[in-house]
């Protein structure tokens, strides 16, 4: 059964249930914010919401939300602070590394119209729930391989920023080149530089071996004639 209906907007005129702290969010300092929290049935997904309304000097105001009855309101709030950076590394994983460009299909699917719903895979055979859990396996590695080069780019770029823009031989509206790359940066960085590391390199490293075994000599001809 459901309570009576309550607006979340009214809980802003209701000023003494605010409580006044200094704002969880990085890089704001000795900036104090107001908030409430209060859990609510929501009938959307039939389940208690916490909800956590803040009022901000100069962002306005903003309703906040998460299943985690037992979370901290000033955690969610911080936590939303990273909104931007994790949409940004998104962007990143998505044009840069292409974390997740991928398709669900497989030789052994069946064709199925585009508004064809759901497959019903209990009604397939065992050998084809296999195979597609096989697919999905693949998918959650390819995304796990990605996010782990995004890391190294990152890593890259903050501990080796100076080296990184040094090999950057391309051009960009705005270098800002006292702060750490891109992973973009990072990325036309190792690749102009790559050549210059298969031909250049004096020591036997672990890495050219791995790339003369395996790399296409017709997509690499200048490794082609070096490696003869």
């Amino acid at each position: 059964m459901y309570g009576r209906k309550v607006e979340l907007v009214s809980f802003f005129r209701e000023t003494h249930l605010f409580s006044s702290v200094c704002s969880p969010v990085y890089g704001e300092k000795n900036l104090i914010i107001s908030y409430y929290c209060i859990d609510l049935l929501w009938r959307p997904v039939g389940q208690l919401i916490r909800f956590v309304l803040v009022n901000h000097p100069v962002r306005g105001k903003i309703v906040l939300m998460t299943t985690m009855l037992d979370l901290d309101p000033l955690k969610v709030i911080s936590i939303y602070g990273y909104r931007f950076k994790i949409e940004v590394a998104f962007k990143q994983a998505v044009r840069t590394l292409g974390t997740y460009a991928y398709h669900f299909w497989m030789k052994a699917m069946s064709p199925l119209k585009r508004v064809s719903g759901n497959q019903h895979l209990h009604k397939t055979s065992k050998d084809y729930r296999r195979l597609v859990k096989r697919k999905i396996r693949a998918y959650h590695c390819y995304v796990q391989i990605g996010c782990i080069a995004q890391g190294l780019l990152l890593h890259l770029s903050i501990n080796f920023g100076t080296l990184v823009w040094s090999s950057f031989r391309s051009w960009l509206r705005t270098m800002k080149k006292n702060l750490p790359p891109s992973e973009m940066v990072v990325s036309y960085a190792l690749r102009s530089s790559l050549p210059e590391f298969l031909l250049g390199s004096k020591i036997d490293h672990p890495l050219e071996k791995f790339i003369a075994d395996n790399a296409d000599p017709d997509l690499m001809p200048d490794w082609k004639v070096h490696a003869a």
